[in-house]
């Protein structure tokens, strides 16, 4: 794996410190040590899941009709596609031939598309979608469960592992939406990102104009862009002290949460004073008001996902810069070979065309999405957007998982996301 931005010098150097940090990254997006373990001789469910494929697991049981797809990549990473063409009850749409407008769904940060489907169907925004006239496609990014072949690589391959959420914008994205659009009879499709779903959007739109011609519009639930006010004590830590650098100079190229060494690890230090193990969910992504016991299973049940190191590497860039920029490898030398220039190319959110629509819903209890950030964000959207293309949702008392996980989202959120998009349809 190339370039890993920062050198040995910049570790902390307390061990107690990197473990401590560690801890909070994992265990705030309710890693291993929530999750059940596995019953000796059995698979966990994730694995069973994953063996079955998302329409068997989640999709099929419910009666709706369900489709397993595949796209390739540009650099050769195969990821896994879901579609749900229809309601409960109807006959399926079926191949290019249908006219419902396609909508694409893309999770963030360690989930995959399960992301959309762990509530009930009256309360998922997947099941709700298709169920209002929808073809429902569902992404997973390379290096979750669904996602994990490559033409050439093995993901127990270090250079398997190398990239960041650049390639995610410019990679799958990309190859996901041109997939789409040609499947679904070259209909321009609706987007909705979560979290860092939105910052995969946002980096495509200003740098890949092509990709404007293929969409509608985007839903944007707790955006993720400018992220150095963001407010969450552990993933701040996190960056401050250098975590994912350290991760991947002591050779961990794959962020796996599951992983059997990561487990020990937070087992242990779940015993530690002070560390509160029950409740680190809240403590990192802010106190999420309408979350019940059901999809929290389902989440255990799927959630985290693996990541490459190399991606939270760019995430503490970010929180640590204030600024939305390329991958910086830590030397003008390894810059200049990948980009022509000493520094990282900048993000330039107001080169998203003007008059393309953008519907944005953020939380006051947010503490990834950040008010202070999506402010921001939107000040630099309001330098060149149309007002009349840019809606903007505030939810007070929610926070980042509610904006997919909570049982009122479909009347809080869902609801005006589809009258927005009713909207472009005309």
């Amino acid at each position: 794996m190339s370039g890993g931005g920062s050198r040995c010098s910049l570790l902390p150097t307390s061990a107690t410190s990197v473990l401590q940090a560690l801890a909070t990254i994992i265990l705030a997006v309710a890693a291993a040590a929530a999750r059940p373990a596995p019953i000796a001789g059995t698979s966990s469910t994730s694995r069973v899941a994953a063996a079955n494929g998302t329409c068997q697991s989640r999709v099929a049981p419910f009666g709706y009709a369900c489709e397993e797809h595949t796209v390739t990549t540009l650099d050769g990473y195969i990821l896994g596609l879901q579609r749900i063409p229809s309601g409960r009850g109807e006959t399926a749409a079926g191949g290019g031939g249908s006219n419902k407008v396609p909508v694409l769904l893309q999770h963030g940060l360690m989930m995959d598309g399960v992301t959309w489907l762990m509530n009930s169907p009256d309360e998922s925004l997947g099941y709700i979608l298709a169920d209002n006239g929808y073809d429902v496609w569902i992404a997973n990014s390379r290096g979750t469960v669904y996602s994990r072949r490559h033409t050439s690589l093995a993901s127990s391959d270090a250079a398997y592992w190398n990239w960041s959420w650049d390639e995610l914008a410019s990679k799958d994205l990309s190859a996901v939406v041109q997939y789409v659009y040609s499947q679904a009879g070259q209909q321009k499709m609706h987007y909705v990102g979560h979290s860092l779903g939105t910052l995969i959007a946002l980096a495509a739109l200003s740098d890949q104009q092509q990709q404007v011609g293929m969409l509608r519009s985007a839903g944007l639930l707790s955006p993720i862009a400018f992220l150095n006010k963001m407010s969450s004590p552990l993933a701040r830590a996190a960056a401050d002290v250098f975590l994912a650098e350290a991760l991947y100079w002591l050779g961990l190229s794959e962020f796996d949460p599951t992983g059997e060494y990561v487990h020990s690890l937070v087992t242990d230090i779940c015993k530690q004073p002070g560390i509160d193990c029950y409740n680190l969910m809240s403590a990192f992504t802010g106190d999420n008001c309408c979350l019940d016991n059901s999809s929290v299973q389902v989440f255990l049940a799927h959630e985290p996902q693996a990541t490459a190191t190399k991606n939270m590497i760019h995430l503490a860039q970010m929180i640590r810069g204030g600024t939305i920029a390329k991958y910086d490898y830590g030397n003008a030398g390894d810059n200049r070979e990948h980009y022509g220039q000493a520094t990282p190319p900048a993000y330039d959110i107001t080169a998203i065309p003007g008059d393309f629509p953008l519907f944005l819903s953020y939380g006051g209890r947010d503490s990834l999405s950040d008010g202070e950030d999506v402010s921001h964000l939107l000040r630099a959207l309001d330098q060149s957007h149309d007002g009349d293309k840019l809606t903007v949702q505030y939810l007070a008392d929610y926070a980042h998982a509610d904006f997919v996980m909570a049982r009122n989202a479909r009347e809080r959120v869902y609801a005006p996301l589809m009258a927005f998009f009713k909207l472009q349809e005309k």
